[in-house]
């Protein structure tokens, strides 16, 4: 046996996968302050939990924003560092099974990247993540954890907080329905519920990137998008994305293991180097 690891060193998260030759093992994520010991704390979980001595280990692929918070090897394995974005689209190409897509990387902010003919190129990127739906709950509702905004969002009612097309014009317009989001937050007022406004802002959040995504579909000529990072656990959001499938005639993908993609990614970077 012989492990090669995937990590991707996030804002607030870290995820490991391994590779034992082309056998994925189960992947695992901590949560972390310190990048640095978030990057440590997640590979001591993974060899645990996996059983994985460390001489069984050949190599660790390093990837994320915290990549720069770390020095030298970890445990004195051989760590390289690697792209970011390559590992984003190499990651999430391989979990969706397609040869080229449009990757969508959800974190504390958000990433795109066009991934086709076995290049990766960064297209855009957006200060609207997961660190803006954190901070705005934190502020309007006092939620600070994705566990309880998944629970208050599925109890929400949109029609408590977005302005739609129907609510401002009788007209039909051609390619949207009555229900289109003509202004997020553009009818909520004073009494509102907190469960309404989780919903509104995991609505505000997914819809913004997900109109970069569709725009960046169409710049590069793809129909497939793939989104990935930890965002894709909920629920309403998803729901979003299916909405933005249908309307505008896309492939909106959420693919298993979506939250690891990166990780997942940074690894397979080693691998086809290997063939």
């Amino acid at each position: 046996m012989s492990i090669l690891i995937g990590l991707d060193i996030g804002g607030s998260t870290t995820k490991i996968v391994g590779f034992d030759g082309e056998n994925l093992l189960e992947p695992v994520w901590v949560k972390a302050n310190d990048q640095v010991a978030s990057a440590y704390g997640a590979f001591g979980k993974f060899i645990e939990k996996h059983h994985i001595p460390l001489k069984k280990i050949r190599k660790i692929m390093a990837t994320g924003v915290g990549l720069s918070y770390l020095e030298g090897d970890i445990f004195g394995i051989e760590t390289q560092g690697v792209p970011e974005f390559d590992s984003v689209g190499i990651g999430g190409l391989y979990l969706a099974g397609l040869q080229k897509a449009i990757v969508v990387s959800m974190g504390t902010g958000t990433s795109l990247v066009a991934a086709q003919e076995g290049k990766v190129q960064h297209l855009i990127g957006s200060g609207v993540g997961g660190g803006t739906l954190l901070g705005l709950l934190g502020r309007l509702i006092n939620v600070h954890d994705f566990e309880t905004i998944e629970k208050l969002s599925q109890l929400g009612d949109l029609n408590q907080v977005d302005l739609t097309v129907g609510d401002i014009t009788t007209l039909k317009i051609p390619g949207l329905t009555p229900d289109t989001t003509a202004s997020n937050f553009g009818k909520v007022n004073d009494l509102v519920e907190d469960k309404d406004l989780a919903l509104g802002v995991v609505n505000l959040v997914f819809q913004s990137i997900g109109t970069a995504s569709v725009l960046s579909a169409r710049l590069m000529g793809l129909s497939d998008i793939v989104v990935t990072g930890n965002l894709t656990r909920l629920s309403a959001g998803r729901k979003v994305l299916k909405g933005f499938s249908e309307l505008y005639q896309l492939n909106f993908i959420v693919p298993d293991l979506a939250e690891y993609a990166t990780a997942i990614g940074a690894a397979l970077l080693e691998l086809k180097a290997d063939q």
